[in-house]
């Protein structure tokens, strides 16, 4: 005969769970913790019945009792690790605001000004493309003057070719 499953004492932990379940995946665990103590469903069945392998179920089991009991930190979501990260976001707003205060628009100086301080910010050499994503990251996005909305030069005028100045707006 099979073992009865153990969590009791996490019974009203699961029960919360399950009424506040904002995904499948929250779902999923409070079902893996309820099915068996309510129901006394095996861990194979209780794994047909919520869709996983069951050494699957038996890990999110076993990771919800420890951490209702406070034995081991809640798993962090993906969108909040930032691997290799420079600085945290509150960090990064700090230094843009420092840089470009509180305007809605910068000059075409915006990226060097920028890299510079993060460097000195951070103490290492930060490349080009660090400076670009921390821009889009907190809604900053480049315009660059159309050809066509430039006056038309006077007739005779030898044209010059020559890069128009991009300047940077926060949405």
């Amino acid at each position: 005969m099979a073992r009865t499953a153990t969590g009791q004492d996490h019974l009203a932990a699961a029960l919360a769970l399950l009424d506040g379940a904002q995904s499948a995946d929250q779902l999923r665990l409070a079902q893996a913790v309820l099915l068996p103590l309510t129901l006394g469903l095996s861990l194979e069945q209780t794994a047909q019945a919520i869709g996983r392998s069951v050494s699957a179920t038996c890990a999110m089991r076993t990771r919800f009792c420890r951490v209702a009991a406070g034995e081991q930190a809640p798993p962090r979501a993906k969108h909040t690790l930032r691997n290799r990260a420079y600085a945290g976001l509150a960090d990064e707003v700090r230094l843009l605001e420092g840089v470009c205060g509180r305007a809605r628009q910068a000059r075409a100086d915006l990226v060097p000004r920028l890299q510079q301080a993060m460097k000195v910010a951070y103490g290492t050499p930060i490349a080009l493309s660090s400076v670009y994503r921390l821009l889009h990251r907190h809604g900053w996005s480049r315009l660059v003057a159309s050809a066509s909305l430039q006056p038309a030069p006077p007739p005779g005028h030898k044209e010059r070719r020559s890069r128009p100045q991009p300047h940077w707006v926060r949405a």
